[in-house]
């Protein structure tokens, strides 16, 4: 039985609640980013947001990628590579982003590999503020995955 376009796919199971959070941060998935991905806060600052989005890409929450997606940009669903696992991520810059900006970037490389073969996402991408939460935009460059 296939599932339908957009629907979450299950965590992954190295993935629990106790484990440490996929975005980096000190603390588990608990306690940093599930507390996005179940609606109990919102990202605070774009980089808050960015790092939750990868978390969400990390245990296949695609239902928060799209709810925290600007309608404009938005696709209207969203299919996650089932062998994809990511390893990682790097923030290497930020712009703006605070609490006290309508807009900002971060600049990141994320860590994945995919049937065992390692690669990366660049990206620099753009956040704005969208009836007083933060969601992200665009990519001002994403030359996709590579080595």
């Amino acid at each position: 039985m296939s599932k339908p376009k957009g629907a979450p796919r299950r965590p992954d199971p190295a993935v629990t609640p106790a484990s440490p959070c996929p975005c980096g941060r000190a603390g588990t998935y608990r306690d940093c980013c599930a507390v996005f991905h179940q609606g109990r806060a919102t990202a605070p600052t774009a980089e808050r947001l960015m790092r939750s989005r990868y978390s969400a890409f990390a245990v296949g929450d695609t239902g928060y990628l799209l709810r925290t997606w600007h309608p404009t940009t938005r696709p209207g669903s969203l299919d996650l590579e089932p062998a994809q696992r990511w390893t990682g991520l790097d923030i290497l810059g930020t712009t703006g982003g605070s609490a006290f900006h309508a807009e900002g970037t971060v600049e990141f490389r994320a860590h994945c590999s995919v049937h065992g073969q390692a690669g990366s996402q660049y990206e620099n991408s753009r956040f704005v503020r969208e009836d007083g939460q933060w969601v992200y935009l665009d990519a001002l460059s994403s030359p996709g995955i590579g080595t």
